[in-house]
C-alpha cells in the first residue's frame, strides 16, 4: 500500500509523473499541476530523500523507490518531467526502463555536472549562508517563502537528514551518465534557466548534444527552478511537446 500522503494525483488521460529535485518538495509543482491536470494524469512521488534509509541515499536508491513506487501503482507507459536531482533520478530511470518512458523533460537536471555543496560540509548552523546558497537556486529570490528557507534549515540541523542530502548530492557528482545518454531513445524536451549557476546552460548544450533525438529551450532571467520561477513560459513549452 502506499500512502495518500506521499504522492499526489490529479486529472485523467496519459499519464506524467513529475519528480522534485534534492530540496523539492510536491508543491514545487503546483502550476504545472494544475496545468496538465486538465488533460493527463498527473502523478507527484514524495521522493523520501532524508528518510531513506543511509545506504540507500544515492541515486541508485532513489531510482530504485521510484520504480517501486510506478510498480505499486501498476503505470505501464508514462512521461517523465524532472527538475534537477530528479531529473537525474528520471534519466536512470528511463535507461534501466525504455520501453516504459514516452517521453521525457528534463530543467536543470544533474547528471553532467552540478555546481552543488556536494563537495564541501554545509554550513549548518548558519541560517544566512543557507539564505544566500537557496536564493541562489533562483533568479528572482521572492519566489521562495521565508517557510521554505526554514525547512532547508532544520533539515540541515538534522544529523541523519543532512547526511542524507550530503550522500545524494555526492552521488549525484558521481553518478555521470555522459557515457549513457545516447542510450536514451524517446523524445526528449530540455528547458533551462539561462541564469541557472547550478547546472549552467553549457550543461543544457552537453544533454541536447548527447541525447539524440532531444530539443533545448531556454527561458531568460530564469535559474534552476524554471516551473517555479516561470511557470508560465514552462507550461507553455512543454504543451506542444506532450501532444505530440
Amino acid at each position: 500500500m502506499i500512502n495518500q500522503k506521499e504522492y499526489i494525483q490529479k486529472g485523467k488521460g496519459d499519464t506524467i509523473i513529475l519528480l522534485h529535485g534534492l530540496f523539492g518538495a510536491l508543491s514545487n509543482w503546483q502550476s504545472v499541476l494544475t496545468f496538465l491536470s486538465k488533460n493527463y494524469k498527473v502523478i507527484i512521488p514524495s521522493i523520501p530523500i532524508t528518510k531513506i534509509d543511509m545506504k540507500k541515499a544515492n541515486i541508485l536508491g532513489l531510482t530504485e523507490f521510484v520504480s517501486n513506487f510506478i510498480n505499486k501503482l501498476k503505470l505501464k507507459k508514462f512521461s517523465i518531467i524532472g527538475n534537477s536531482l530528479g531529473g537525474h533520478i528520471g534519466l536512470m530511470y528511463t535507461l534501466l526502463n525504455p520501453k516504459k518512458v514516452q517521453k521525457l523533460i528534463l530543467t536543470g537536471s544533474s547528471g553532467l555536472y552540478e555546481n552543488s555543496f556536494g563537495s564541501s560540509y554545509p554550513k549548518r548552523g548558519d541560517y544566512n549562508w543557507i539564505n544566500t546558497q537557496v536564493n541562489h537556486t533562483f533568479y528572482n529570490s521572492k519566489v521562495i517563502s521565508k517557510k521554505y528557507i526554514d525547512e532547508v534549515y532544520k533539515t540541515l540541523n538534522d544529523n541523519t537528514q543532512c547526511l542524507n542530502i550530503l550522500n545524494v548530492a555526492r552521488s549525484a557528482q558521481r553518478e555521470n551518465l555522459s557515457d549513457r545518454l545516447k542510450e536514451i531513445k524517446c523524445p526528449t524536451l530540455l528547458i533551462w534557466g539561462l541564469n541557472d549557476t547550478i547546472t549552467p546552460p553549457y550543461v543544457a548544450h552537453q544533454f541536447n548534444n548527447l541525447i539524440n533525438n532531444s530539443k533545448l529551450e531556454f527561458i531568460d532571467k530564469c535559474c534552476h527552478a524554471p516551473m517555479m520561477e516561470h511557470p508560465k513560459i514552462f507550461n507553455k513549452i512543454i504543451s506542444p511537446f506532450l501532444k505530440k
